[in-house]
Parts: structure tokens; sequence; C-alpha cells
């Protein structure tokens, strides 16, 4: 108890917090996007799933998070996951879909949270372990607060694109940009970027624009062949 009463403590706490609302926000619009085309109740259970998936995914990171880093190529391959889950999610946007087809979505909707927050959860992990200094009950806090954040976040992800479409597009290029942040990331490209730091500005746009132009020619090109087909 006599942590709760130094400042370090609090202070930590606050990085902890603000951390967490900069840092869940991508996990948020993952599970949003993933969820908002599933019915009402079923849109709940995925929300409620993927954020704990999220935070159990986090406590098995963090206690692997330095090791995986120190791989090679496993952010290359995260961020070409990300890439792949955002094309997917907004390819997926212009589609209409039935009742039936909406209830056979949600082990997609899972598999897609689940990936996402995988890949997504390393930065969130690494950022509130380094505020945390060691302190397991700090890690445990920045851990719970994590929670309520995701489910808040995705609830109004999911308002917010029913309402205004134009978000589903933010939320894919958002994706795209994480997915070029965690490729240009990788300790095998350092020493390529040492010499263009340019690259760094430039991976997480070109992500981006990846997902953005590669979603929208396969919405459009699934639109053709339903417009063919007799």
């Amino acid at each position: 108890m006599e942590m709760l009463q130094t400042p370090e403590f609090w202070l930590g706490l606050l990085k902890i917090i603000w951390i967490n609302i900069i840092l869940s926000g991508d996990n948020a619009v993952v599970i949003a996007l993933a969820a908002r085309s599933l019915p009402a109740q079923q849109q709940k259970q995925a929300i409620l799933f993927g954020s704990g998936a999220a935070v159990v995914l986090r406590i098995v990171l963090t206690l692997v998070a330095v090791q995986l880093l120190a791989l090679p190529y496993l952010q290359i391959i995260g961020g070409a996951l990300l890439l792949w889950i955002g094309v997917q999610l907004l390819a997926e946007d212009g589609d209409e879909e039935g009742e039936e087809k909406q209830y056979g979505s949600m082990m997609a909707a899972i598999r897609t949270i689940l990936i996402a927050d995988l890949v997504m959860s390393l930065d969130n992990v690494i950022a509130v372990a380094a505020a945390a200094k060691g302190s397991m009950v700090l890690l445990i806090l920045g851990l719970a607060i994590s929670i309520p954040l995701v489910i808040f976040g995705s609830t109004l992800m999911i308002r917010l694109m029913e309402r205004f479409p134009i978000v589903v597009t933010f939320g894919a290029a958002l994706i795209g940009w994480v997915a070029g942040e965690t490729v240009v990331s990788d300790k095998v490209l350092a020493p390529l970027l040492e010499n263009a730091h340019w690259l760094h500005q430039a991976g997480p746009a070109l992500g981006a624009a990846l997902v953005l132009l590669l979603g929208r020619w396969l919405q459009n090109r699934d639109k053709v062949e339903e417009a063919d087909a007799p």
C-alpha cells in the first residue's frame, strides 16, 4: 500500500492511462470494422470477445514482447497480415448482406479480430511495460484499463460507421497506416532505413494507400461480377 502514496506510482498510472487511450484506438477500429455487419446481438458478442482476446493477448505478449521483436521478419509478416485485413474489410463494405450471410460471418469476424489484435497489441504492450517500469501492479492496472476503453471505443466506432459510412474508409486507412508502420519497424530493414529516414513516413502512408486502392478495386470488381451474373 505504500506505493499508492508515492507520486511516482500515480505518475506512472497517468502515463499508462494516456497510452491506453491513444493506442487502444486502433484495436477498437478493427473490432468495429469486423463486427459492424453482424446482427446487433452478435455485434455485442464480437466486441466483448474481441476486447477480452486483446487483453489476454497483451498478457501473453507482455512476457515475450522483447524476444518477439528481436525476431527478424516478424513485423514484416504482421504488417502484411494487417494489410490483408484492411483490404478485406474495405472490400466487404459495399456488400449487401442478407440475414443468413450476417449470421454466417460471426466466425470470420472473430478470426479477423484475433489476428489483428495479435499484431496491433505489440505497440501497446511495449509502451505500457515501459511506463510501468517493472511494477506488476501498474502493469495489471494498465491491462485492466484497456478493457473498457476497447469496448467503449468499438461500440462508439460501430455507431459512427452506421451513421457516417466514410468512417469505414478512414478506419481501413488507419489499419493500412499501422501496417506500414509495423513493416518499416522490422529489425531487418534497420540498415536500409538508417540512410533513408523518409521511409519511416512513406511506409505508413504507402500502407494506407495500398489498403484503400486494393479494397476499392475489389469492391468494384465484385459489383461488376454481380451485375453481370444471370
